[in-house]
């Protein structure tokens, strides 16, 4: 390649030539070359539709100039005819380039390709030009794509860095202005010309990919030991270079000695690499907290992203399919590299040592048992992936944490099973193999086989290729003065081997591995004062549940749990019964603030029983108030219809100054969603009986009545992303006295022009109505929320500040009209459109139908102020049926508004990108 680079412009003008030669049995037409950076080129690639997936708008509302682009493309063959190609809307991507003659196997043909690259803005991927003129250049040419099986590996640009490109050699003249500098890990050599240019000549063999920096003064230090250059800008101010070089003079030599040495002679370890895939549970902290040395901190980062880039630059796998190679790799690296170096290390470090910090799981774990835990976080979800799927189908929490952190533990779980280093010299002579030839997983399968003595079958057929879990227990344990007999039951029914432990006082006396046929099994060991047998210990076995893992030999109880107290939130510790204790505050109009004590058992990881009481005081009322909560939840591994929620819950405080109200709601919550995994459409059933004793209130006249009973059937089907919202809700009330079906359809959409329009529909009926008031009546502007659902601050106002507080439901009107309720029928469109930024119009319009009169046909209209979406909003009324109600006395009180003091609202806006 000659490849200019234009700075202000923000281009690469390239002059390419690509000879290729077909190393495959197949005769080829056709070649397809990899163009992943014009991913960037519009909002409805495969790259952008992923970005709207996991809930990212930056990329949606850029600017033109801020994409990416290849433009300009010419494709020649040897004798300069022009060459056909194509390129479609679907997967713009890759390029399909027609050959004019067959390609028949070990033949070579010359492709001559002239085009301009134009670079995308770094904030999308870490990657492109950046505001202080540097380029971090990843993605940037026309390559071929990987071949294999028959057929080219046509893979799109999701922002994973798998791209699957073929073994290439490369010869690259590079020109540059003078006021920037180039940082390399192909061989490079650099020239200064005449002119206002630097021009260097990078080379390289038998790679998929390389680094190329550029910007305005190399930020990146070298560091040489006998095995290879490593170049670096990992950020840390605090130590010294012959601190940074001991670190990774060590770090080298490990993997060295591990995997294999590096084949190239430089490699890139940088700050965006490592920013691209942090290490996650460092990158959480705040800077004032500082729980690791400084020097621990580089190590680790370093250790992390020095592995990433040396088995993906030198690996030659496809990243998209065989990716849990390269993860498994990589943390099981990791996880012995802290063995050999930092075997003490707690998973937080010196905060361990705080005494007040003591009787928390999380200090007490050690620096590699976390990655079981975020593996768990997910599997307790429901929410798991099996390892062999491809990468682009998990979704971001998967593929970013728990399934790489899965597979480090796997690999490591085969190591510890079979023994004899029969893993550890599989990967030498897998990564020795890749030095020769283009290799895939079945190349790792057969080459672990080939080393073990054992059937390690159920490896990949279960661990790899499945989402089984894996769960064992004791089922029966009885103990003599001499022996203890006992047997082992595996709850799931995957296949797998696990490891059993004797302890007296928490020392290992013995270990042995049950094999798979030995599992259903009855053993007698001998007693040797064990005082404890469990399965699994050390958690190599990457196991589900590992509370039912162990039995006490002595003490009445065989396996009692002591309860726990444990303030704020813990890791779930498998040998106690964790009560978890956190100070609340809850505020509404009749109870004032309500300070409580808020006792649970919700440690990080889901429970399959979760209990949550938080008795409060009501400082205006002067009683006790506060909620409870029950839950059972059970999970589906195998169907759509993954969850089932059996609670019941009740809840205790005022409706009014004078009148407290009790409800009771036992409920069985349904959830559904779709095969894969990644699709946002979500579906819910729910069955509740809401049942609500209230107190008679002399302030609050509305002929309710203080005892009722409702039967609530809701059916919800949602999918949401940035620039596409669509959800539908139905719902059926039975009561005594009445009953209604309603249907809800919301929709919001994004367009290209960064406008955003909300449009609702909402139709309700009664199928028959007895009652004599307007308390269980649609309402068009606030419901009287008989059903206590919504956080109304204060429910019963009908004047002042707490009465404009806006819920959207029912009838979703902001203005109070005249006739504010309908006891047979109400229909009501609302609508909204951004005019710019976070201010809005909106609309809305209805008919309501009341018993013996006409139906009424209502509407309204004024500005939004939608400044975070369900946490707070603000709605100004401009005209409705009132007239021009900004012109209209006493407006400040027309005003609505949304406030959410909902932690957990907040909250949800931030995770939905990850799971």
């Amino acid at each position: 390649m000659k490849v200019e680079v234009n700075a202000a412009n923000k281009t690469l003008a390239i002059k390419q030539e690509i000879i290729f030669v077909n190393q495959s049995d197949d005769t080829l037409n056709s070649i397809v070359l990899n163009d992943w950076n014009h991913a960037f080129s519009n909002k409805n690639t495969p790259l952008a539709k992923r970005f709207s997936d996991e809930f990212y708008r930056g990329f949606h509302l850029a600017k033109e100039e801020e994409r990416g682009s290849t433009i300009n493309l010419i494709i020649n063959d040897a004798t300069q005819q022009f060459l056909s190609w194509e390129r479609t809307d679907n997967n713009p991507d890759y390029v399909v380039v027609k050959l004019k003659n067959s390609l028949l196997p070990n033949q070579k043909v010359a492709l001559h390709l002239s085009y301009i690259t134009k670079i995308p803005n770094e904030k999308f991927t870490k990657y492109g030009y950046t505001n202080n003129g540097s380029f971090n250049l990843k993605n940037w040419y026309l390559t071929p794509a990987r071949y294999e099986n028959h057929s080219f590996v046509k893979n799109s640009n999701n922002n994973l860095d798998d791209i699957a490109n073929a073994v290439s050699d490369f010869e690259i003249d590079l020109k540059i202005p003078k006021t920037l500098d180039a940082t390399s890990d192909l061989n490079s050599e650099k020239t200064t010309g005449n002119d206002d240019f630097l021009y260097y000549r990078l080379s390289g063999n038998n790679r998929t990919d390389f680094s190329l920096i550029i910007e305005p003064k190399s930020r990146f230090e070298s560091y040489k030991n006998s095995s290879v250059e490593v170049l670096t800008d990992l950020k840390n101010n605090k130590l010294d270079n012959i601190q940074k070089a001991i670190v990774i003079d060590r770090i080298v030599n490990f993997a060295h000695n591990l995997i294999g040495k590096y084949p190239y002679d430089k490699i890139i370890v940088s700050q965006t690499d490592y920013e691209k895939n942090p290490f996650y549970g460092l990158n959480q902290l705040p800077s004032f907290l500082s729980p690791f040395p400084d020097e621990f901190i580089f190590e680790i980062k370093f250790l992390k992203t020095y592995l990433n880039e040396y088995l993906k630059k030198s690996l030659h796998l496809d990243p998209r399919k065989d990716n849990w190679i390269y993860d498994g790799i990589q943390v099981y690296a990791m996880m012995k590299y802290m063995d050999e170096n930092h075997p003490k290390t707690k998973m937080m470090g010196s905060a361990s040592n705080i005494r007040l910090l003591k009787s928390f799981n999380l200090t007490n774990i050690d620096f590699n048992g976390q990655y079981s835990y975020f593996y768990m976080l997910m599997a307790r979800k429901n929410l798991d992936q099996a390892l062999g799927d491809p990468k682009n189908t998990l979704v971001k929490f998967n593929e970013q944490i728990a399934s790489k952190y899965r597979a480090g533990l796997s690999i490591r779980f085969l190591d510890d099973y079979l023994q004899n280093n029969a893993v550890p010299n599989s990967i030498k002579q897998f990564y020795e193999k890749n030095r020769t030839t283009q290799v895939s997983r079945s190349d790792f399968e057969t080459i672990i086989k080939s080393n073990s003595n054992k059937d390690i079958n159920w490896f990949f057929n279960t661990i790899i290729n499945s989402r089984d879990i894996i769960d064992y227990k004791f089922s029966s344990v009885t103990k003599t003065k001499d022996s203890i007999t006992f047997s082992v039951k595996n709850r799931t029914g995957a296949p797998i081997p696990i490891p059993i432990y004797g302890t007296k006082k928490g020392e290992i006396v013995f270990k042995q591995w049950l094999d798979i046929e030995e599992c259903d099994s009855t053993f007698t060991i001998p007693r040797n004062n064990i005082d404890k047998i469990v399965l699994n210990l050390k958690n190599e076995v990457p196991e589900y549940n590992l509370r039912n893992n162990w039995k006490k030999l002595e003490g009445f109880f065989p396996n009692n749990r002591p309860v726990k107290f444990v303030f704020m939130k813990d890791l779930e510790d498998p040998y106690y019964n964790q009560v978890l204790y956190v100070p609340s505050i809850y505020y509404n109009l009749y109870d004032g603030i309500t300070p409580g004590l808020r006792l649970h058992n919700k440690t990080i990881l889901e429970k399959p029983f979760i209990f949550d009481v938080n008795p409060s005081y009501s400082t205006k009322s002067n009683n006790l108030s506060g909620s409870a909560l029950f839950v059972v939840n059970q999970n589906f591994r195998k169907s759509n219809l993954y969850n089932a929620r059996y609670s019941i819950s009740g809840s205790y405080f005022h409706y009014a100054e004078d009148a407290s109200y009790f409800r009771l709601n036992p409920a069985i919550q349904l959830r559904i969603r779709e095969p894969n995994f990644r699709d946002n459409r979500k579906q819910l059933f729910l069955f509740r009986q809401v049942i609500v004793n209230k107190e008679k209130s002399a302030l609050v006249i509305d002929n309710s009545p203080e005892n009722y009973s409702v039967f609530n059937a809701r059916y919800i089907n949602t999918k949401t992303e940035v620039t596409n919202h669509f959800n539908f809700t139905t719902d059926l009330q039975i009561s005594g006295k009445f009953g209604k079906i309603t249907g809800e359809i919301e929709y919001r959409k994004l367009f290209e022009d960064n406008r955003q329009i909300n449009l609702r529909f909402y139709a309700g009926s009664f199928l028959y109505n007895k009652t004599q008031s307007d308390f269980f009546s649609f309402a068009l502007d606030r419901p009287t929320d008989y059903l206590f659902d919504y956080n109304y601050f204060g429910r019963s106002e009908s004047t002042g500040l707490f009465s404009q507080q806006y819920v959207i439901a029912e009838g979703g009107f902001k203005s109070k009209i005249a006739t504010p309720f309908a006891n047979r029928w109400i229909t009501s469109f609302n609508a909204s459109y951004s005019i710019w930024n976070w201010i809005e119009v909106y609309g809305d319009v209805g008919f309501i139908k009341n018993k013996d009169v006409k139906q009424r046909f209502v509407y309204d209209s004024g500005i939004r102020l939608n400044l975070v979406t369900d946490y707070f909003e603000l709605y100004f009324p401009v005209y409705s049926n009132n007239g021009w109600e900004i012109s209209q006395d006493n407006y400040n009180e027309k005003i609505r508004f949304i406030v959410t003091f909902s932690p957990k609202t907040l909250i949800n806006l931030f995770n939905r990108k990850w799971f």
